[in-house]
């Protein structure tokens, strides 16, 4: 007996340990080094506040009060603010608390910030407990998403990936959309699971796309996707719908794609 109360208290000292020894980030200290011209490597840690990549709060202090588009942000007429973030961003098995935003719509001043990725940008294996905005993103270089759990809201819709880029063993707990993703190299969704409804109306795949054993567990939207190249979509599960008008597979409607690989 008093070995096994020797081995429970072992146990519990070793998850306290590990508990501890968990890293805690401030997203304010990292939008620093960012600003600084910092590379970002972080692993096993916990990010605390709302990461913006778009930096908006610090934009809004230069910006006008009101929207002027004739002069202000090069004559951008739709008052869309820009930034690019220049370094190399890695955050491997991390969690991240609250927000992480490379997109805002801000109702107040009436201006949209995007935030861009001109260097790597790596999420793997990492938990975005908060939305997960990268709504017209571009990732100039690879990006990373693979192993990673979105627990709420998230949307690709518009972004451009013009490198390598994974989303293999991702899951998706709410609504995604990539609606309007353009895909210049091969991308993978192989293993991944979609809880609620997947977009991917308008997605195009310039250079192939695998949802090879991907799981769609409600419905599943690829009205007018496009895709060049190969279309793994062997043991690939949707539990209800199919949205498959106007879909082309190498030029091919989806359902005769499908009937020819069979």
């Amino acid at each position: 007996m008093k070995n096994k109360i020797t081995l429970i208290s072992l146990s519990f000292l070793l998850i306290s340990l590990v508990a501890f020894s968990q890293k805690k980030v401030e997203a304010s200290k990292i939008m620093q080094d960012i600003k600084a011209g910092k590379s970002i490597s972080i692993k096993d840690a916990t990010i605390l506040g709302v990461l913006d990549f778009t930096y908006m709060n610090n934009a809004l202090e230069k910006l006008p009060t009101k929207k002027k588009s004739s002069w202000w942000n090069g004559g951008n007429s739709d008052n869309t603010i820009k930034k690019l973030i220049d370094v190399k961003i890695s955050f491997i098995n991390c969690t991240f608390r609250d927000d992480v935003l490379a997109y805002i719509p801000h109702e107040d001043s009436g201006y949209t910030f995007i935030a861009s990725f001109e260097d790597t940008a790596i999420f793997k294996g990492c938990n975005f407990k908060g939305k997960a905005m990268f709504k017209y993103s571009r990732f100039e270089r690879d990006a990373d998403f693979s192993g990673s759990f979105f627990d709420d809201d998230s949307t690709f819709k518009y972004a451009k990936f013009d490198k390598k880029i994974s989303f293999s063993n991702t899951t998706f707990d709410k609504t995604s959309t990539f609606k309007y993703a353009k895909f210049s190299r091969y991308v993978s969704f192989s293993n991944a699971v979609f809880k609620d409804s997947a977009i991917f109306k308008y997605t195009q795949f310039s250079d192939g796309v695998s949802f090879k054993n991907t799981n769609f567990e409600e419905d599943l939207n690829i009205k007018y996707m496009n895709v060049s190249g190969d279309f793994d979509i062997s043991n690939m599960n949707v539990e209800y719908d199919i949205d498959s008008k106007y879909t082309k597979i190498n030029g091919k409607s989806f359902s005769k794609y499908v009937i020819e690989k069979k």
